[in-house]
């Protein structure tokens, strides 16, 4: 039985890129290059990577980009929009929680909660970042977003989610305080017009989290930030009013 995110994905490629949330790319992209100071040379790892907005700009600008995603769907898409880009890139079919690099890339990106923290249970999500500071050098560098635990303590994630969606609608949410998850009720149209009600679950990490579970990955540097849609910057300090965490860690 496939799980939620699996089947949302199954063939929502082209509805995904209409969402508000995904327009903030050259933005963000900006900022990841400013983070390897613009060396051409760094090696790139996407995990999650969707229809490959962030790899494809990446790889527009000159870097060496490798793409994965669990969903079959998100790649033919990601795949194509390369080919209309003319940029090559090694998008590859794989489980987040299962992947072989090691010691290959001098950065990984994590944008847009394309793989974490989706999984069903914390240990599952663990193994994305273990996976995550296997593939690199070191030095190496993770840079990911995430979603913010001390947003739902103060605020409505059905409201949020609701009024940033042009296609998704939330419904029935319910947020557990003792294990950070939010559970709730999805409907929301795939890219042939059915609809599809998927019962979600997603967890929501408070950044003491993030840095104990970094810091166990033998990551000597963290830093959080409050992350602002096409606007990431070190100048953004995390606070409740931010729906996403921006996380840059160094190993």
């Amino acid at each position: 039985m496939q799980k939620w995110y699996q089947e949302l994905f199954s063939n929502y490629s082209k509805k995904y890129e209409s969402e508000s949330f995904v327009h903030g790319t050259s933005g963000e992209v900006d900022f990841i290059e400013m983070e390897i100071n613009q060396n051409k040379e760094t090696k790139i790892l996407d995990i999650g990577c969707g229809t490959g907005r962030h790899a494809i700009e990446l790889a527009k600008r000159g870097y060496n980009v490798t793409g994965v995603d669990l969903s079959e769907n998100m790649l033919n898409r990601a795949r194509k929009n390369a080919s209309e880009a003319g940029v090559e890139i090694d998008f590859i079919s794989a489980d987040a929680r299962n992947l072989s690099f090691q010691d290959e890339f001098d950065l990984v990106i994590m944008i847009c909660e394309g793989a974490f923290p989706l999984m069903e249970t914390d240990e599952m999500n663990f193994q994305i970042l273990e996976n995550a500071a296997r593939a690199l050098k070191t030095p190496g560098k993770l840079i990911f977003t995430t979603l913010n635990g001390l947003y739902p303590l103060f605020h409505s994630v059905k409201d949020f989610i609701n009024s940033n969606s042009t296609t998704q609608l939330n419904s029935e949410n319910k947020f557990n305080l003792m294990t950070f998850r939010d559970e709730c009720q999805l409907d929301i149209k795939d890219d042939d017009g059915k609809v599809m009600t998927l019962e979600c679950n997603e967890r929501y990490y408070v950044p003491s989290e993030i840095t104990w579970l970094l810091k166990s990955l033998n990551f000597s540097k963290i830093d959080i930030y409050g992350c602002e849609l096409g606007n990431f910057s070190r100048e953004n300090t995390l606070d409740t009013e931010d729906y996403e965490m921006l996380v840059i860690a160094t190993i």
